[in-house]
């Protein structure tokens, strides 16, 4: 019988409260919008399945965590077993960009950038009208912290799905191209079918290292 999905990608969503982490995952998840959500406590979950390419199945299993310092202890925890990082930020709040850095900062100095891909989100971009953040100036964060940038408004829906299937094929990029290496020490990328020709070679090889007296 055939797997529901080949691989599960473990995504963490970051940023500043009231950015809009859980009203763009309702958007995208459950095809919703809300105009007022009640503030995510430590850490709420959701799951999309999506396909890549044809035949190709994809597990998404988000964590939305709190934006909250108080609430900063909790989400760490769930770093380290991320493949990739949304980093989001409201066009309309200058402050939430300027914060992008630090939130980057917080994932890289407990994984290392090699682990994750990260992906810069500007939200609420149907407010034009109240724009703070630039695109040209946003692009430029994204590229210095090597990522793409996306902007997107869960309210009229204009780019949530590009956004989540950048971040996806960028994670399965990162995978056959051997940057990513599940292993039995991180489980942020799960298969269900033959590991990619690339990830084959770096287990043998990891592998030989260990036996290797």
């Amino acid at each position: 019988m055939e797997p529901r999905w080949h691989y599960q990608f473990r995504v963490i969503m970051l940023g500043d409260s009231t950015v809009g982490k859980s009203s763009l995952l309702r958007r995208y998840t459950e095809g919703v919008f809300l105009e007022a959500i009640n503030q995510t406590v430590g850490v709420d979950f959701y799951v999309q399945f999506v396909e890549l390419e044809p035949g190709l199945r994809v597990k998404l299993q988000f964590w939305d965590t709190a934006g909250q310092e108080r609430f900063r202890s909790v989400t760490r925890s769930y770093y380290r077993n991320s493949a990739g990082g949304m980093l989001l930020f409201d066009l309309t709040n200058r402050a939430s960009f300027q914060s992008v850095r630090q939130w980057h900062r917080e994932v890289t100095d407990t994984v290392q950038p090699s682990r994750i891909v990260f992906l810069l989100v500007g939200r609420k971009s149907d407010l034009a009208g109240q724009r703070r953040v630039a695109r040209r100036e946003a692009e430029k964060l994204a590229a210095s912290l090597g990522g793409q940038y996306v902007e997107t408004s869960a309210k009229d829906s204009s780019n949530v799905v590009q956004a989540f299937q950048m971040l996806s094929l960028g994670i399965y990029q990162a995978l056959r191209s051997g940057r990513l290496v599940p292993s039995e020490a991180w489980d942020g990328v799960k298969s269900s079918i033959p590991l990619p020709a690339p990830l084959q070679l770096l287990d043998k090889e990891e592998k030989r290292k260990r036996c290797s007296c």
